[in-house]
């Protein structure tokens, strides 16, 4: 212990009898290691921000969709349309028990009325279970009920942007509006979300209707798509070819044909998306890295700097019987503290940048969210901070490396001649 805290004792006093020189080349380090930080700070909150625009949809959600059958089956020539039927989602629902919740959804586009002020607004007809899939949050009153079902009440659910754009900012709740001339009561206001990938537009955009109400408003019977579930997210492709042998023999086509029935998993586009983030993330580390080997080129100069001043020192060390690993040790641990103390100091100014700069605009400006949801915001995690001081700790060994082994092979004699 004493001759470690000699040695570090050693190296500390020669960092400080060249101070600029040592300034400088920690400079170079604070630089690298700032620029780390803030590189695996923006990929790692693009990532998040993109897949919270991802995930906005909801909650490893698949849908179907009626096609047209490109294989022959069931005696049943291929360019058959299929359409979903009555029923197609209660036999889905009771067929397949990997299924955490099945909802269908018809798309369609409402006369709605309020006062002397009449928009179109795009709907959707859906089922109780369809909030908890497609992350549907209210704001102002209540979502949907089983008595509003069994009662056959007509009410109605606003999205965020479709109230604004009927009543202007007036608390909608309780009011009874027109839709293609049937008084529906609003019963709630949906959160502002923001929401990169939809069918038919925004849920913000959209209005909310019980399934069984398209009877009244459309006379439609059947549903445009079916919505599910599966009850964990390894199970996705099971659980869609699972949906479409149910959905095969009340249909009769082939369930290997994909145009029969269309299909959209939105598991499989997070998994994209997920090793998209981390392939960025990756990429922007590599880059920080070589900015942080940069300063170490500026650590092994000042330590090869170094080892020539003090030839006559290392020579004198060998005389009285220092080691050659004693001098490696020596040399390593002086090329140690420096990027030590320069990383201490990177990530005190990294911190303090990443609270400086304020949230880069991404989604907010799009979807008109408040406290800048949706926006790109740095932040210093301690993986990052952790991945940083590794990089770090790399270059202080792998810059120290050549001047530490050159110094510990002179020979003792030659040095001690050197002028």
């Amino acid at each position: 212990m004493m001759d470690l805290k000699e040695v570090l004792t050693e190296s500390v006093e020669s960092l400080r009898r060249n101070r600029m020189r040592s300034g400088l080349t920690m400079l170079g380090i604070v630089w690298g290691l700032v620029t780390v930080v803030l590189l695996l700070s923006y990929g790692r909150a693009l990532g998040s921000t993109v897949m919270q625009g991802l995930l906005g949809f909801g909650n490893n959600v698949i849908m179907v969709w009626g096609g047209q059958t490109s294989m022959q089956a069931g005696g049943q020539r291929s360019g058959q349309k299929v359409k979903l039927k009555e029923g197609d989602m209660e036999a889905v629902r009771d067929s397949v028990p990997f299924l955490s919740a099945v909802s269908r959804e018809s798309d369609d586009s409402f006369s709605v009325k309020y006062g002397p002020k009449v928009v179109s607004i795009q709907s959707k007809a859906i089922d109780i279970p369809y909030s908890g899939m497609r992350d549907l949050k209210v704001e102002q009153g209540r979502y949907f009920e089983p008595a509003d079902i069994t009662d056959h009440r007509q009410v109605v659910i606003f999205g965020a942007h479709a109230s604004e754009k009927l009543f202007n900012g007036y608390p909608p709740v309780g009011l009874v509006v027109q839709i293609e001339g049937q008084p529906f009561t609003v019963i709630g206001v949906l959160h502002d979300k923001v929401q990169d990938s939809s069918n038919n537009g925004p849920d913000n955009e959209n209005i909310f209707v019980p399934f069984d109400t398209m009877r009244t408003l459309r006379q439609q019977r059947d549903p445009d798509s079916i919505v599910f579930q599966p009850s964990t997210a390894a199970l996705h492709l099971r659980a869609l070819a699972a949906v479409r042998e149910v959905l095969a023999q009340r249909h009769h086509f082939d369930p290997r044909d994909e145009k029969a029935l269309g299909s959209w998993d939105t598991i499989e586009d997070a998994k994209q998306m997920t090793a998209f983030s981390v392939a960025l993330q990756v990429l922007l580390g590599i880059i920080g890295a070589m900015t942080l080997a940069v300063g170490g080129v500026g650590v092994m100069n000042i330590m090869l700097v170094s080892v020539t001043e003090r030839t006559r020192e290392i020579g004198l060390m060998k005389a009285l019987g220092a080691r050659s690993r004693d001098i490696l040790a020596q040399f390593l641990l002086e090329s140690f503290v420096l990027t030590f103390f320069a990383g201490i100091a990177g990530m005190i100014v990294a911190l303090a940048v990443t609270y400086m700069i304020p949230p880069m605009p991404l989604f907010s400006e799009m979807y008109k969210t408040a406290n800048h949801d949706g926006d790109i915001i740095l932040s210093a995690s301690w993986a990052t901070m952790i991945i940083s001081f590794i990089i770090l700790a790399i270059v202080g060994i792998v810059s120290g490396l050549l001047p530490a082994m050159r110094a510990a092979k002179m020979d003792p004699v030659v040095a001690l001649r050197h002028e």
